[in-house]
């Protein structure tokens, strides 16, 4: 498993994406907090490219990145291998590609400007953002043989927690402006990890404020140890289910 790992690591570094974009990751960052005047609208830009920017490198490179590799996969499979280890393996490998690529991209900047503990909160919610589109490309991957099908599956994936599923808060927002839907949002938030993780760094920025009671009801859900452990726990699962759904496809398709 480790020489699995270590082999898709060598081979994305050969293909010199990784290394793209991570000097990219850093010249955004540090441009963010050099072109304004305090650290906190430097983080609230950076905010925007972790929230869009990340997720689509991740979920398109990736689902690109298995397709490319269908027949070095094959081979494994051919092979005295498990194809359990095959397909965690990959999953380690690119997830150790991204998480690091965030990490010194992102990362560096972020406690050289920001405070430690922001800095420290904004660096786990972009890996652990990294790590659910990986796992949702495995997803779109497995979907389908068909490389543009499954590609558009993943832009499709990236378009709704980016857009439409603002969108369509916004809209159950109008629609159901007469009740107390507070609570509700609370929990649409938990079913979106771009979200998840927009709610999670706003809180410790103390923009909630601004948000009026809705922010006073997320403040009081996930600014909580509790309401905290529960989100990242919640960000886990949007890492975990996809690709053991994923994992379980592939163990049963017919390569």
């Amino acid at each position: 498993m480790i020489r699995i790992i270590r082999f898709v690591v060598i081979d994305l570094l050969r293909n010199r994406f990784i290394l793209a974009y991570t000097i990219l990751l850093a010249i955004f960052s540090l441009s963010a907090f050099g072109l304004e005047d305090n650290s906190s609208k430097g983080i609230l830009t950076l905010l925007n490219l972790i929230l869009l920017t990340v997720p689509l490198a991740s979920i398109l490179f990736t689902t690109t990145y298995l397709y490319n590799s269908s027949e070095f996969i094959e081979l494994l499979v051919s092979q005295p291998i498990r194809r359990s280890r095959i397909w965690i393996s990959l999953f380690g490998g690119l997830a150790f590609a991204f998480s690091a690529a965030f990490v010194l991209g992102a990362g560096i900047p972020l406690f050289l400007f920001a405070e430690p503990a922001l800095a420290l909160m904004m660096t786990a919610t972009g890996m652990l953002v990294s790590l659910v589109f990986v796992s949702l490309a495995f997803l779109s991957a497995i979907i389908s043989r068909d490389k543009a099908r499954g590609i558009g599956v993943a832009i499709t994936i990236w378009l709704y927690f980016a857009l439409l599923f603002d969108g369509l808060v916004l809209f159950l927002i109008f629609q159901l402006s007469d009740y107390p839907i507070e609570k509700l949002m609370v929990v649409m938030a938990g079913t979106s990890p771009i979200d998840l993780a927009r709610i999670l760094i706003l809180l410790h920025l103390d923009v909630s404020a601004m948000m009026g009671y809705t922010g006073a009801v997320f403040r009081e859900f996930f600014g909580t140890a509790a309401g905290l452990a529960l989100s990242f726990g919640l960000l886990f699962m949007w890492v975990a289910l996809p690709f053991l759904y994923s994992l379980r496809r592939f163990l049963r398709r017919d390569l």
